[in-house]
């Protein structure tokens, strides 16, 4: 056996039978699960309690 064979280690390898579809839809679920949700909106000033007349 030479020196090169000793050292080398496995290459590698690919899971077959799943897409890159499949792959970038798992990410973007774990991305949207791990996501912490939107804080509220902050609400409008108090709504007015007067009603004006169109001119």
């Amino acid at each position: 056996m030479s020196a090169t064979e000793s050292k080398r280690q496995p290459l590698p390898f690919a899971v077959g039978g799943v897409s890159m579809r499949e792959l970038l839809a798992a990410g973007e679920a774990a991305a949207l699960i791990s996501t912490p949700p939107r804080a509220p909106e902050p609400e409008l000033s108090a709504p007015l309690k007067t009603h004006r007349e169109a001119a």
